[in-house]
Order: structure tokens, then sequence, then C-alpha cells
């Protein structure tokens, strides 16, 4: 599990650092805190970027445990879909594998309108979503949940995703303007895991290894092998339907 949160980590990171030039974010939100509460995350890179990090999760105790790890860091308790900040709040949005765990694409949609919301205009979604056109993750998610948490190849719920198709769509009617888009994680977790087992988990040849499966990212197969589908895009005209403003929340103690 560690080796796999160190390459989710390090395939994250390098895709900020190609999409979100160092000192030029402004006030980014992240969308979760599941990575910083069981690994390094992504808090250290995002604070190279950006001028301040917020950052939400719907888990209370996933919130506290990353404040222990970072402590100062802005972390509140909150639902992607009725975010507690009012509109136009942030530059950058970083949302890494959060909208794929809910039960339904309707939510991924609502979830982008809130996103939408709260971006200024202009602002930027970094966005990535289990990817339902690799075999590997359409297996996975047509299997019993129980099933694959059992394995513990995935200890969280799986939800509703979509393939760069669906994602482009949904992007368009939540009112954003699609600017590039990748396949990412093209070493299948599994493989990952068995790798791991027959080598120090931190090893850094390991991950240099793993990593350089990457370099499938640009070829015409890229969302055959990749796990994840990745967008970058700008908030254009306003949703329909766009949700209402909110007050900023208090943190909490």
């Amino acid at each position: 599990m560690a080796f796999l949160r160190a390459y989710s980590d390090a395939v994250n990171r390098a895709l900020l650092d190609a999409w979100l030039p160092a000192a030029s974010a402004g006030r980014v939100l992240k969308t979760d805190l599941f990575d910083e509460a069981v690994g390094a995350g992504l808090v250290p890179a995002l604070r190279r970027h950006a001028a301040e990090v917020v950052a939400i999760d719907i888990s209370p105790s996933v919130v506290e445990r990353a404040r222990q790890r970072y402590p100062g860091l802005a972390a509140y308790e909150a639902d992607t879909r009725r975010l507690p900040f009012p509109d136009a709040s942030f530059d950058v949005v970083v949302s890494n594998s959060t909208l794929d765990h809910f039960a339904r694409r309707d939510d991924i949609a609502d979830a982008l309108a809130e996103l939408n919301r709260v971006l200024k205009p202009g602002g930027r979604l970094l966005l990535t979503l289990d990817n339902a056109v690799n075999p590997l993750v359409r297996l996975r998610n047509a299997l019993p949940g129980s099933l694959v948490r059992s394995t513990g190849l995935v200890p969280y719920p799986i939800g509703a995703t979509c393939g760069p198709v669906q994602l482009r769509r949904l992007l368009e009617d939540s009112g954003f303007e699609l600017e590039a888009e990748r396949a990412l994680m093209h070493f299948p977790r599994i493989a990952a895991r068995a790798a791991a087992a027959l080598a120090r988990s931190d090893s850094p040849g390991l991950l240099r290894a793993v990593m350089a499966f990457e370099r499938l990212g640009h070829g015409p197969t890229r969302y055959l092998t990749g796990q994840f589908v990745a967008a970058s895009a700008r908030k254009g005209l306003p949703p329909r339907g766009a949700g209402r403003p909110a007050g900023e929340p208090s943190r909490r103690s």
C-alpha cells in the first residue's frame, strides 16, 4: 500500500509540475485529503505552486489526520457538491480522484458545477478520475465492492466514473473549457503491489522503473493502459443551474 501511495503521489506531482507553473497558482482548493492522511500527498507540492492552499474532505477523521501531518493547513470537512465557500473564491481547484467515489454520474456533474461556482472567472480545474476505458478499471468496477476492498488494492468506496469522451462532455456542460487531457498511472495496481512485495517498498529504483511506464501516456493506446483520465480546464460561462453563494467556513478546532 505504501508503494502504491508513493507511485500515485509521484504521478500527481509530475502532473502539477506540467500543468501548474511554480508560484503562479494564487489560492488553491484541494478537494480531498485522503492522500495527506495516509502519506505525503500533494500539499507540499501545492505549497510550492500556490500562495495559499485550502483543502476539504468529507470525512472528519481524514481531515483531522491531515491536519496532524500538516499543522497550519486550512482544512475543512465538506462535500464537493455543497461547498461552504463564496462564489469566485479560488484561482485553481485540484481534484485528484475525488469525484469518482460518488454513486451516480449525476453527482459528478453536480460537483463540477459547484467547483465551477467557487472558481474565479478564467480559473483552472485540474481533475483526475478513474478511467472507465481502461479494461482493468472496468473489470474492477464491475466486481462487488466488498470483494475489491478485501484485496487491499482499493481500501475506499468505488463509484461512478467515465472515460475521456464523457469527461469532455461533463466539463462542457458544467461551464468549463477543456485545455488539455492525459491518461495517468500506466503500471497496473496489482503489478505494482507484486513488485513492491519483491523489493523494498521505499526503493528509489523501483519507483523510477514504475514511473518509466508513464511514457505510455504519449502513445495511441494511452486510454487503454492509463488507470486515470486527467483534464485541465478553464472556467468559462456559468453552468446551467449554478449553485448558490455560501459563507466561508470557520476552521474546526
